[in-house]
């Protein structure tokens, strides 16, 4: 497997808006995980007036009192998410209502595909279903917002589907700065998982991403991604020799996923064996897509799986 250059180093500093550069604070949310690192990040983008991006888990953590002292005097103009996880959105909708500002969002938390008959969505408990945007972002929408020294700060939505069907980054113009969400983080890859998530976008994604000039992400959770660009590329390889990976084993006559994970992940704790299944169903629908693999069935985690 490919070696990324992980960085695991990262300061929280619970109860505190911590500076990035000008116009742009940093709350870490202490909702640490297994999936969540040392919690979710919260920004405020702005100086008078600030943009909020991702609030966060509504849970009585302390967070949004954090949120509400940091923008204390000043004025909320976007509530803004990523996407529609747990730990990313629920908090926008209070947040939102109290404050006044609108909610915006590329739409509701729903699977990247219809369910298989007797499919049972194994990430499901981790979707915000109740959020509706009161404004609809779509790729390459520009929000406005602070004006700083003479400079509007604008936020160009980025389209990123993949880890969730809709998954936006926000790239803040004139800057060399991105909000990547789940997509692209410093800490670890980020988990796409049938059908939530979804490789061939995920795919999609990363080669979207290059396209924009930012090289400095901002992510959901960790710390900053410098040389950005360089990352991503690495991470594409990565994603393609896990491919390569599953593919082998299924010529090689793993039929099942359990299988598959028993080899490609035997240095890895079997606690995470259950998430690495989920993984090696997305990379295997992405083969199924490319006509590289065929099923003995409907596709799932069950199913058995040989080579085209």
């Amino acid at each position: 497997m490919s070696s990324l250059p992980f960085r695991a180093e990262f300061e929280p500093r619970y109860g505190e808006a911590v500076p990035v550069d000008d116009g742009i604070e940093r709350i870490t949310a202490p909702n640490r995980g297994a999936f969540t690192f040392h919690g979710t990040n919260t920004y405020l983008v702005g100086d008078k007036e600030v943009m909020v991006i991702d609030p966060g888990p509504d849970e009585d953590n302390g967070h949004y009192k954090t949120i509400l002292n940091a923008v204390r005097g000043r004025t909320v103009s976007h509530v803004i998410v990523t996407h529609t996880h747990v730990d990313h959105s629920p908090l926008a909708r209070r947040l939102a209502r109290e404050t006044g500002a609108p909610l915006l969002g590329e739409g509701p938390h729903r699977p990247a595909r219809d369910l298989h008959l007797g499919e049972i969505n194994a990430l499901d408990a981790s979707g915000d279903k109740e959020f509706e945007p009161d404004i609809v972002l779509s790729h390459g929408d520009v929000i406005k917002g602070d004006v700083i020294e003479g400079h509007q700060i604008a936020l160009e939505a980025v389209f990123t589907p993949g880890h969730t069907v809709n998954h936006m980054a926000f790239a803040l113009k004139d800057s060399p700065y991105l909000f990547s969400g789940d997509h692209v983080m410093a800490w670890a890859t980020s988990i796409v998982a049938p059908p939530d998530g979804n490789m061939v976008q995920y795919m999609q994604s990363l080669d979207r991403l290059l396209e924009h000039e930012q090289t400095v992400y901002l992510p959901g959770h960790g710390g900053r991604l410098n040389r950005a660009h360089e990352f991503v590329r690495g991470l594409r390889a990565h994603r393609r020799m896990r491919e390569t990976a599953i593919l082998h084993r299924i010529r090689a006559g793993d039929e099942t996923i359990p299988e598959m994970v028993g080899v490609i992940y035997k240095e890895t704790d079997k606690r995470l064996h259950g998430a690495a299944a989920l993984s090696v169903f997305a990379h295997i629908e992405d083969l199924l897509h490319q006509g590289r693999v065929v099923c003995d069935s409907t596709p799932s985690l069950a199913a058995r799986y040989f080579p085209a």
